[in-house]
Order: structure tokens, then C-alpha cells, then sequence
């Protein structure tokens, strides 16, 4: 069993947590602060007419906005010719917890998914996942896309309509894109946290959950497939 907090009376709980509350408040106001700088990073245009494929065919960078003035795309590491099994659990992990798209929508934000892998099987294992968000394949167009990155890694990146044209304003990977989690986000609000080998927890804190994909897998699956496998849901891509 894992060890305990020292247990202490209320008053003695609440002076050590108003002082942890101090380094909240300035991490919280570092992050708006870190923001503030993003919003004044320059841009880079992209050409508007590089093209993803979606439900009714190809389709341009420019109509994936779908009018708004803004978009944000995910690029989804994509294995081919490999089961849902034994797709991304961490791309798997942070697109099930984007659900909920309208206020995006209501600050003239698009959100989508850019898949890096053949159209039809990406899209059999959003529908296997019961996800909604729009989804396209940008196999043949990710080099161009993520010109100077990794392709086949995951990005997050965010770009800007300006009439007939396109600009790049942010982009990020790794722990980067936490932004679209919450879970992790509540794990860390816990006396045990994500249970990782990296955190800094005190002596005797279980940290049994490996980052090597298994601590987002279960069974061999990704934790969120299972619960689709039980409603019986086909996997077959």
C-alpha cells in the first residue's frame, strides 16, 4: 500500500495549503504571461491551397477553417497496416478528451484532426472511438505542412485566416499538447499524481506507470478503446 500524508488538524491543513497557494497563483499568472508572449509571436504564411482529405474528397487548408478565422490542428501519429490495438495511445489519450467544440466555435476557432494516415482506416477508428470533431487525412500533405518538423510525430498547431490566405502563428509537441488534456491535469491535483517514475513525490508514492505507452494502455489497448469494445463497437480498420 502506498504511504500516507501526515495527518494534521484542519487549521495546520489550511496554513500549509494557503502557502502552497502563493506558488499557485504565480504559476497561474506566469502562464498568463507565457500566453501574452504567444499571442505576440510573428507568423509564417502557409499556402492556403495545400490539401487534406476529408468525408467528400480533398479539400483545401483554407476551407478547413470552415469560415472561422482561426483553426487548430492536431496531427495524429497514425502506425498503417496495424490494428486499432496497436494505434497511438497517446493520441489516442488526448483526442478522446476533446469533445465539446462550441466555445472554440464561439471565439472563431475550428478545431480538427489531421490524420497521418490513409483517409479511410483514420476514419473507421474515429468512428470505432465515437469521436465527432472534423477529421481529415493529411498523408500526402504532412511534409508540406510540418516543413522543419518530424513528420509522423504528433503536433498541435494553430494557424490564422486572413481572407484568401493562411499564416502559421504557434505550434508545439510533446508535453506541449497537455493543453488538451484534463486528465492528467486532475491526477495532478491528487495526493498520488500521474504515478510516473519522473515525478518528484515523496518516498514510498507508488510510481507503477511507466511513460513508454504503457501508462496509457491497458490490457494491450489504449485505456479508452476498452470501453468502446464493450459496447461492441467494430475495431477492424
Amino acid at each position: 500500500m502506498d504511504h500516507l500524508p501526515p495527518t494534521v488538524d484542519r487549521a495546520t491543513f489550511q496554513a500549509e495549503l494557503d502557502q502552497l497557494r502563493i506558488r499557485e497563483k504565480a504559476h497561474t499568472r506566469e502562464g498568463s504571461a507565457i500566453a501574452a508572449a504567444r499571442r505576440r509571436l510573428p507568423m509564417v504564411e502557409v499556402d492556403a491551397s495545400i490539401e487534406v482529405l476529408g468525408p467528400d474528397g480533398p479539400v483545401t487548408l483554407h476551407d478547413a477553417f470552415e469560415g472561422r478565422r482561426q483553426l487548430i490542428a492536431y496531427y495524429f501519429m497514425w502506425w498503417d497496416g496495424h490494428p486499432s490495438a496497436e494505434q497511438c495511445e497517446g493520441c489516442t489519450f488526448y483526442t478522446t478528451q476533446v469533445a465539446e467544440l462550441a466555445y472554440l466555435h464561439s471565439r472563431d476557432i475550428t478545431y480538427a484532426v489531421f490524420a497521418q494516415g490513409p483517409y479511410a482506416q483514420t476514419r473507421r477508428y474515429r468512428d470505432f472511438m465515437g469521436w465527432t470533431m472534423p477529421w481529415y487525412s493529411a498523408q500526402d500533405s504532412a511534409e508540406k505542412l510540418l516543413a522543419g518538423r518530424q513528420v509522423g510525430m504528433f503536433h498541435l498547431v494553430c494557424y490564422l485566416r486572413e481572407g484568401d490566405r493562411v499564416f502559421e502563428t504557434y505550434w508545439t509537441t510533446g508535453r506541449g499538447v497537455e493543453a488538451m488534456d484534463y486528465s492528467y491535469a486532475l491526477m495532478d491535483l491528487t495526493v498520488y499524481g500521474r504515478q510516473e517514475p519522473w515525478e518528484d513525490s515523496p518516498a514510498g508514492w507508488s510510481k507503477a506507470w511507466p511513460v513508454d505507452g504503457a501508462n496509457l494502455r491497458t490490457d494491450g489497448r489504449p485505456i479508452a478503446q476498452w470501453s468502446r469494445v464493450e459496447d461492441g463497437r467494430p475495431d477492424e480498420l
